[in-house]
């Protein structure tokens, strides 16, 4: 007899993190199938393609940008949620234009995850949305290029028309609070 329970794939390269939630959810109903990177999520979706799945942003190889492009290309009835450590406004657009259903920033647990999908859990607070302060906003910024710049301070300073020495300054700063 076929698994009747919904199917979630869950892609994370903390060993530790990825086999916790995958217990937690497991726990709650879900067949879940976890990978370290880009290369086994593919493997995994083009065998059984997942209802779910949950992408961490930054992984070694491809990203989660790169990988929910493809999920998508296997399986576009595939719902993607985005989980990152690494949050910025430029990243959660570009998750949301390639497909993704939600967005999350670490550390974000089970119920917070299930509840981004529409399922069992608290309801996101959506309202007293604040807006960012123009520190987070740049702070977000400047962490963006770079890591598009692979963390090469000249090359981020000079796309940003930074110093490198105020770069370095700006970068080193802990990230603001609102």
């Amino acid at each position: 007899m076929p698994d009747s329970r919904p199917s979630l794939l869950l892609v994370d390269d903390d060993a530790v993190y990825r086999e916790r939630m995958a217990q937690a959810i497991t726990a709650r109903g879900f067949e879940v199938h976890t990978a370290a990177d880009a290369a086994q999520a593919i493997v995994l979706a083009e065998a059984e393609s997942p209802e779910l799945a949950v992408l961490d942003l930054r992984m070694p190889g491809d990203s989660g940008l790169e990988l929910l492009a493809r999920l998508k290309a296997i399986d576009p009835t595939t719902r993607v949620l985005m989980l990152t450590g690494y949050g910025s406004i430029a990243t959660a657009m570009e998750a949301v234009r390639l497909g993704a259903v939600h967005y999350l920033t670490k550390p974000a647990d089970v119920d917070d995850i299930l509840a981004a999908f529409g399922g069992p859990g608290p309801v996101p607070e959506t309202e007293d949305h604040e807006t960012p302060s123009l520190d987070r906003v740049e702070w977000e910024h400047i962490q963006r290029v770079l890591n598009d710049c692979r963390g090469n301070l000249s090359e981020a300073a000079r796309r940003l028309g930074l110093h490198r020495r105020s770069l370095q300054r700006k970068a080193a700063r802990k990230r603001p609070v609102k």
